[in-house]
């Protein structure tokens, strides 16, 4: 492969390096998209493979745009979509309201 989401040790891009003691979640937001994720696959709404191959096929400026997490939010949103489980406008309305309250943490 020879896709954004493989530019770990590819030229121009450095080493990867990690942080020391870095803990598994830097923001509030993380944990919730994890367990979200977590809930979400339980419930058979996705598989692993298709969160993968969702975040493999996040166009590459947002992918390198986002942190980690980010990328699993994006892919959840567009399975969780081409499910039927919500609507795109669903997702933009709910977006719109935790912007307007400021509750990005």
């Amino acid at each position: 492969m020879n896709g954004v989401h493989d530019v770990g040790g590819m030229q121009c891009f450095g080493a990867v390096l990690p942080e020391e003691n870095e803990p598994v979640f830097h923001a509030e937001w993380e944990k919730r998209v994890f367990g979200t994720m977590c809930l979400a696959m339980i419930d058979g709404h996705f598989n692993v493979d298709e969160l993968r191959h969702a975040i493999e096929h996040i166009a590459p400026a947002e992918y390198c745009a986002v942190p980690y997490y980010g990328k699993w939010l994006r892919g959840m949103e567009d399975r969780l979509i081409a499910h039927g489980v919500i609507t795109r406008e669903e997702l933009e309305r709910k977006w719109a309201e935790v912007q307007g309250k400021g509750a990005a943490a």
